[in-house]
């Protein structure tokens, strides 16, 4: 897989062009599992594949189970500079539910092992609306967290996919969801303690201290261009979208003959409005209507006065120097604001 993935970095050097990459993230998956000297490959493919920012970010996601002070020493000195680690839970009895390997300690030690192996960029991804899990033990959660100073958290609220354990569980009355009012308490309180303890809101998901986003998140909320390698990764130059085929087996077999095997979608001018106000209006900046208007020619203000000023009279986003910003009620709806304001 990793010698294709390496020819796949080769066979896509023209997707993006003129640009110098400011971030190289490895995710997608569990890349914490791989070795170092497989790591300290594909980094060498893509730096002779591509041009970088001086000061690149360099992230990787990984399990806390699998990072040991020697590990983590090894992934500093090959230049990788951020961690985002899959805590999720300090709960054991989360942990279990959600079926991780680690417990609750080695999350917390892995943590002090990034510290001590010089990691100063650290994320922390927490999960709420976890069936069981009470609205005290989601807080006890966030207060650990916090304790740990990282300087990137990111929440996700828990999604049941119905072709997944889950989803199964669910259909045969095994699990029964959260309710929307537990979760709307969770997301409340997951704002609020992150808040006063200085840190920045900056997307519906993510919390950073002051200025220190994450790089790589940000090319996606701000338009810039991206690609993605591997199976399933998307890929985007702001002329078309690509997907990578899922299926490992075809993906192997397509790259060993010299295609990559993608979807390619040319975008439109609706696409990119509608590309703009699913990423845009998800950040604490919101969607600058003015930007849209001389960009595409589309006044989104005047197109959806009524709805706007309905989305105003009821404290759900405001119009703040010409960009809209969703409240902290909005962003509850986040995404039927989005689809109601989407060019159909």
């Amino acid at each position: 897989m990793l010698l294709c993935i390496a020819k796949e970095l080769e066979l896509q050097r023209n997707y993006i062009t003129n640009s110098k990459a400011s971030t190289i993230y490895f995710g997608g998956g569990t890349p914490s599992l791989l070795e170092i000297v497989e790591i300290k490959s594909l980094l060498k493919a893509i730096i002779n594949c591509y041009k970088f920012d001086t000061n690149v970010e360099i992230t990787l996601e990984a399990n806390p189970d699998d990072l040991t002070l020697e590990k983590l020493s090894e992934l500093k000195s090959i230049g990788i500079n951020r961690l985002s680690i899959g805590v999720q839970s300090f709960q054991d009895k989360n942990l279990s539910y959600l079926n991780r390997v680690h417990n609750s300690q080695t999350a917390i030690n892995a943590v002090f092992l990034a510290r001590k192996a010089g990691f100063t960029n650290l994320s922390i991804d927490l999960i709420y609306g976890i069936p069981g899990s009470t609205n005290e033990m989601w807080k006890n959660d966030l207060l650990t967290a916090i304790s740990l100073n990282p300087e990137h958290i990111s929440a996700y609220c828990l999604t049941i996919e119905k072709k997944t354990v889950f989803g199964n569980w669910q259909k045969h009355n095994k699990l029964t969801p959260e309710t929307e009012d537990n979760i709307i308490y969770q997301f409340k309180t997951l704002v609020k303690l992150l808040t006063i303890n200085s840190y920045e809101h900056y997307e519906i998901s993510n919390f950073c201290k002051p200025g220190l986003y994450s790089v790589h998140n940000m090319n996606y909320w701000k338009n810039q261009v991206y690609l993605g390698v591997g199976p399933g990764a998307h890929s985007y130059n702001k002329e078309t979208r690509q997907y990578n085929i899922a299926n490992n087996h075809l993906y192997l077999k397509n790259i060993r003959e010299g295609i990559v095997p993608c979807t390619i979608e040319t975008l439109t001018i609706k696409d990119h409005i509608n590309e703009y106000i699913l990423t845009n209006l998800r950040t604490q900046w919101g969607c600058d209507l003015n930007w849209i208007k001389n960009s595409f020619k589309y006044d989104l203000q005047k197109e959806k006065q009524e709805y706007l000023d309905y989305l105003n009279y009821n404290n759900i986003a405001i119009i703040d120097e010409g960009s809209l910003i969703l409240t902290l009620k909005g962003k509850l709806l986040t995404d039927k604001i989005i689809s109601d304001l989407f060019l159909i």
